[in-house]
């Protein structure tokens, strides 16, 4: 008989979850993903309802990845803040499931694993798409994924110099406090994105904030934010010119308002190049646009639960996993 699922907050999953054990099983679901083997990952598109009150949407995220035997949905809410709310963008949870039997094994909170993931594969489009020798990063944007997105750059990459940028003050000053190392601030964008090689966009803006005469010839852009089919972070002159990359085609032809109404062409997607399948054009201008998968919550989710019962199972277990249902 199945037992009562685990519920595994927000500070465990923080604990649990590190960067270089997520980068490349995620790097490994992206493959998979792209292969196109019905039996490696089914995933539809995600579905969404409108919270038209709150400007809003929740989406729902359902993956099932048959050869690894993960199963899991992620239930995200996600909004069009006005200018200077102090209310969240993003609130997630994510649900893992047992295929045989069906039951839940484990609830777990799912903002920590939606920023990490999604700045694990900007990091990856990075990896495969970026100069090698890159030295100025740019961040747009100053709230939890531009915090996530810092700390798997700056781990991954040798960065000299690190440029961040947000309309609002308190922002910036939140996310300086929470970084290990030196930023400079940038008054505007132009600012922050002149010359520099890598360029992560993660803001709230859903009209362009990015413009292609600023971005240096052969800069790598992961574009993060503008979720939804009318939203947008970059311009058409950006889109059109660059060699644009995304996790999956038919979920950016879907939301991304980037792609949609740029008209740009998607050149492949990153499990792609990952399998050899789509060349990797560092030598241009590169666009990875992120939407996020449900692949990549399951992939996460998985690391998590199985490192929490290896924590149970340790002396010290019951002070990390300790909550159930």
């Amino acid at each position: 008989m199945a037992g009562p699922p685990v519920i595994i907050w927000k500070d465990e999953v923080e604990r649990l979850l590190r960067y270089r054990d997520l980068v490349p099983r995620l790097e490994e679901a992206l493959g998979k993903f792209s292969s196109r083997d019905s039996a490696e990952v089914i995933q539809p598109v995600r579905s969404t309802v409108p919270l038209q009150r709150h400007r809003g949407f929740l989406g729902m995220m359902p993956t099932y990845m048959e050869n690894d035997g993960v199963l899991s949905t992620k239930l995200v809410c996600f909004y069009d803040r006005k200018e200077g709310s102090s209310l969240p963008a993003t609130q997630a949870t994510v649900v893992l499931l047992d295929p045989e039997y069906g039951n839940v094994k484990a609830v777990m909170d799912g903002e920590v694993i939606t920023s990490m993931r999604t700045a694990a594969a900007s990091a990856i489009s990075a990896k495969l798409l970026m100069r090698p020798d890159a030295e100025v990063l740019a961040i747009l944007g100053c709230g939890n994924q531009a915090l996530s997105h810092y700390n798997v750059f700056t781990e991954m990459f040798p960065f000299k110099e690190v440029r961040v940028w947000s309309r609002t003050r308190q922002w910036v000053e939140k996310f300086c406090q929470s970084v290990s190392g030196p930023v400079k601030i940038c008054d505007s964008v132009e600012e922050a994105v002149r010359g520099a090689d890598a360029i992560v966009t993660v803001t709230r803006c859903t009209e362009p904030v990015l413009f292609g005469r600023w971005v240096k010839p052969g800069a790598h852009v992961a574009a993060v934010g503008a979720c939804r089919p009318n939203w947008r972070e970059l311009d058409d002159v950006l889109m059109k010119e660059a060699v644009v990359y995304t996790d999956s085609r038919e979920g950016a032809m879907a939301e991304s308002g980037d792609i949609i109404l740029s008209g740009a062409e998607v050149f492949a997607e990153l499990g792609e190049v990952i399998n050899g399948t789509k060349p990797a054009h560092r030598d241009k201008t590169t666009v990875f646009k992120s939407l996020g998968m449900g692949v990549e919550d399951a992939v996460s989710a998985e690391l998590v639960f199985q490192s929490s019962r290896f924590k149970e199972s340790s002396p010290q277990g019951n002070l990390l996993c300790s909550s159930r249902m």
